[in-house]
């Protein structure tokens, strides 16, 4: 087992090869069912105003958080334990495997011409009305939510626990999920659901600018180079009316050579955004690309995540008298879909 001041940082590596070897359960995934509780909360405590939309908020994200900070401290004098919560809460939060995987089964439904499949296909990963959609907007829509979700189920949640440990990991798939759920424009979540957004938005300053980062630096993986995807990142990265979700899909579009962006339809409303990149519209080949990259970045992420993480256990063990695995504090003993 770990030492104490090493726990966070095994239990993301452990959690994130858990993801990448066995992916999401198939039954009973421990995000539907919060999800599950947090649809009952909502449709009990909804108002059209944001007063309404910030108590949901903050119950919602306040008890994950509240359960990782009590497990956290339960487990900080035992490595062994807190090595086998943190590796089980970053299996639970990410979402790197099924990601990849249902990039490369839209590359599939494309390569086959099956249109119906492919459209059907869609709603796994984005909210777009695909009835219309043809070939390059199948897979410009592909591309552009593998980019985004790389910085939402990896690499955000990867960064989160290992500055916060478990509180962090859960507290921030807490919030990533309420915005799926509310943060979306709607008559019904226009007002409501602004706290939701406006959180996920400020826990993904960070992660969204170092995965556009990761994205440059592994752009090779993908056939392309580090200095034009560095190009098209800086020049469009703010052009998208998401403050994070123009980071990871402008870096893409450099990686792959390709461009994204244009006019997207969703139920009931359409947007029209700027584009993002030089190039081709995205095909099926691009699809299995941005796989790659995605995974790349994962990687690349998990190792800067345990490194963050080992550090921050180092400096909690030597301070106080010595700390604990986490960011609980000191104790007597030495010791991380919307496109």
């Amino acid at each position: 087992m770990p030492p104490r001041w090493a726990a966070d940082a095994a239990g993301l590596l452990a959690g994130y090869l858990l993801d990448a070897a066995v992916g999401d359960p198939r039954r009973l995934h421990p995000v539907a069912g919060y999800g599950t509780a947090a649809g009952a909360l909502e449709r009990r405590i909804h108002r059209p105003h944001r007063t309404a939309g910030t108590l949901f908020t903050a119950i919602a994200v306040g008890a994950p958080v509240l359960a990782g900070l009590a497990a956290g401290r339960a487990t900080r004098n035992h490595p062994a334990a807190r090595f086998a919560l943190t590796a089980a809460a970053t299996w639970t939060v990410l979402g790197g495997r099924t990601l990849r995987r249902e990039a490369r089964t839209m590359a599939r439904h494309l390569d086959a011409g099956d249109l119906p499949a492919a459209r059907g296909r869609l709603n796994h990963l984005c909210g777009r009305d695909p009835s219309a959609l043809d070939e390059p907007e199948l897979a410009r829509a592909t591309v552009e939510s593998v980019a985004e979700n790389t910085s939402d189920a990896v690499v955000a949640p990867l960064l989160w626990g290992a500055l916060l440990g478990p509180a962090g990991l859960l507290g921030y798939r807490a919030a990533n999920t309420l915005d799926a759920m509310v943060g979306h424009r709607s008559p019904r979540y226009a007002r409501f659901g602004t706290p939701s957004a406006r959180l996920d938005d400020l826990l993904n300053l960070g992660p969204s600018r170092l995965t556009g980062l990761i994205t440059v630096a592994v752009s090779p993986i993908a056939g392309g180079t580090p200095r034009e995807t560095l190009r098209v990142w800086r020049r469009d990265r703010n052009d998208h009316p998401s403050p994070n979700a123009g980071q990871c899909e402008s870096a893409m579009a450099g990686a792959l050579g390709v461009r994204l962006g244009g006019r997207n339809v969703y139920f009931g409303r359409s947007e029209t955004r700027a584009f993002l990149g030089d190039g081709p519209r995205p095909s099926a080949v691009h699809l299995r690309r941005a796989a790659r990259v995605s995974g790349a970045v994962g990687a690349v992420a998990v190792v800067l995540a345990a490194g963050v993480a080992a550090v921050r256990g180092l400096i909690t063990a030597g301070g106080g008298g010595g700390g604990g695995a986490g960011p609980e504090g000191p104790t007597r003993h030495r010791v991380w879909r919307r496109s």
